[in-house]
């Protein structure tokens, strides 16, 4: 895929103030230390890449993002107030959502009853209370056709929809209920490159709309297709942050193996690599 064919990119200034910002975050579990100086922000409409590979702290960084983990040290500033998660409900509450790999998704079920598991409107009152159901679908089928998804019906079951399309009704999901910050953790990774490009462009249509995506990663093609900003991880520290087109994809991969490293396998390998 070209990276600036399909997406126009966020310009979003500096001067713009974040939604969420993380400072010098630490994670002790006893004495292993899984993040270990981590500085991350992200503001509304842009696409905030964090690559890492496997082991890299990213697992970590999510749940301390999304309140799951209390951090040792550092802050979480949201709207420039500090804030201290003492649960996901918490983070949930201002406006961090995240979607996970496993999307948590029941396929034998429909969109529409999976897009609001557990937040369905009612209508009627007392006896009568029940699901309202019309409105529900309604909703569902609209959703999913502003993330460019045209359902067969709300009651289509999510287990006949591909890969990249139950992304998007996750993503669509928490955009509704109004997400402002949106983790997505590796939301490219078991995909094939069309279910890739769509999940791409599903990104690309939830920035525009304001929302700060927090984009994580361990491919940096995915990454430069869609971010705005470049953030390595690597073993628990953040090395700094560039913006598109400060960067190019050896450097961001060499920062992410850990230069030293590859550098030496390359050698040994003699340029396979």
């Amino acid at each position: 895929m070209t990276q600036d064919t399909t997406f126009h990119h966020g310009d979003v200034s500096t001067d713009v103030r974040p939604i969420i910002e993380m400072t010098d975050i630490e994670k002790h579990f006893g004495n292993i230390i899984a993040l270990a100086g981590v500085s991350f922000d992200v503001r509304p409409g842009e696409c905030h890449c964090l690559l890492g590979d496997n082991g890299a702290g990213k697992s970590t960084f999510i749940k301390t993002m999304s309140g799951v983990h209390k951090p040792t040290h550092g802050t979480i500033t949201i709207d420039g107030k500090p804030m201290n998660f003492s649960s996901p409900r918490d983070a949930m509450e201002a406006g961090i959502a995240t979607v996970f790999q496993d999307l948590a998704m029941i396929p034998l079920m429909s969109v529409t009853r999976n897009f609001f598991m557990g937040r369905e409107p009612t209508i009627g009152r007392g006896p009568t209370k029940r699901m309202d159901v019309q409105k529900m679908n309604e909703t569902a089928v609209e959703e999913m056709r502003k993330m460019g998804i045209n359902l067969r019906g709300p009651d289509q079951a999510v287990g006949t929809l591909s890969g990249g399309e139950r992304q998007t009704v996750a993503i669509a999901r928490a955009v509704y209920f109004g997400a402002r910050v949106l983790i997505l953790d590796e939301p490219t990774s078991a995909l094939g490159v069309r279910q890739t490009s769509n999940v791409l462009a599903t990104i690309d249509r939830v920035r525009k709309q304001g929302v700060g995506v927090v984009f994580i990663s361990h491919n940096v093609r995915h990454a430069l297709a869609v971010g705005d900003r470049f953030t390595v991880l690597n073993r628990g520290k953040t090395l700094g942050t560039a913006r598109r087109g400060e960067i190019t994809p050896e450097q961001l991969q060499d920062l992410m193996a850990g230069g030293q490293e590859l550098a030496q396998l390359e050698g040994s390998l003699e340029g396979t690599v």
